[in-house]
């Protein structure tokens, strides 16, 4: 268990900050989600315009930590390339 004041003021801050992760990698989760369904739906234009919308909050995502640049570069390339064929 933390013993020195320092050991727990970061259990503290990790706890608000596991927080603000989780709910940052839900909302890019959401955005992806809505790109796919508009890929299953077979709508090209509303498929285009989720994925565009989905950009920057993957990027976002990966300025903030929360993604690996290149897992976020691996989505991308498969969701566009999924849209594209559309």
């Amino acid at each position: 268990m933390a013993n020195t004041p320092q050991a727990k003021k970061r259990i503290r801050r990790n706890l608000s900050r596991t927080a603000v992760n989780t709910n940052r990698l839900s909302r890019i989760r959401t955005f992806i989600k809505k790109v796919e369904a508009a890929i299953e739906g077979g709508d090209k234009a509303a498929a285009a315009t989720a994925l565009k919308a989905a950009q920057p909050e993957m990027a976002r995502g990966v300025a903030k930590g929360v993604l690996h640049k290149n897992t976020v570069s691996r989505k991308l390339s498969r969701l566009t390339k999924r849209v594209a064929a559309l």
